[in-house]
């Protein structure tokens, strides 16, 4: 068995972790059923603040063991946006938010493959692609605009 073998395994054993993490986190900031929103509000102050905010601790050191970043101030993200419009309008369209969303994942590419650099290029592309689908060289500049950006420490 090769070492690239039980590094996948451990790659996906990871990502299931982080979703159960995100999932976990969806139904503790839910709630319950229909049922529990006929109940009175708990008073202020009830819950304990370390524990309403340890899911998002959870999953937030989740997503740092697995090299995925916070998500970028204000201005990091400007500049991050504008780097992807100089690449092509198509890739932010609207929505700087996903394109946020899918450079952070990117991110967990490059830290998990880090010797694999035509592996982080296809999984951006495919991580990029939707409506309007990229080329390998666009994918090269949009990777090199999420590890300026976003990871630069990945």
């Amino acid at each position: 068995m090769s070492t690239g073998q039980g590094r996948n395994v451990n790659h996906r054993t990871a990502i299931a972790l982080s979703a159960a993490l995100v999932a976990a986190a969806g139904l503790t900031a839910c709630g319950g059923s229909a049922k529990s929103e006929s109940r009175p509000a708990a008073p202020a102050g009830a819950g304990s603040p370390s524990a309403e905010q340890e899911p998002s601790k959870a999953i937030a050191d989740a997503e740092a063991r697995l090299g995925i970043p916070p998500k970028p101030d204000a201005a990091t993200q400007a500049r991050y946006v504008a780097a992807l419009d100089a690449i092509s309008r198509d890739i932010v369209n609207g929505k700087p938010e996903r394109a946020v969303s899918r450079g952070r994942s990117t991110c967990g590419t490059i830290h998990s493959f880090p010797k694999d650099h035509a592996k982080q290029v296809e999984q951006t592309r495919q991580r990029f692609s939707g409506a309007t689908q990229f080329n390998a060289a666009q994918a090269e500049k949009i990777l090199e605009a999420v590890h300026t950006h976003l990871c630069p420490k990945n």
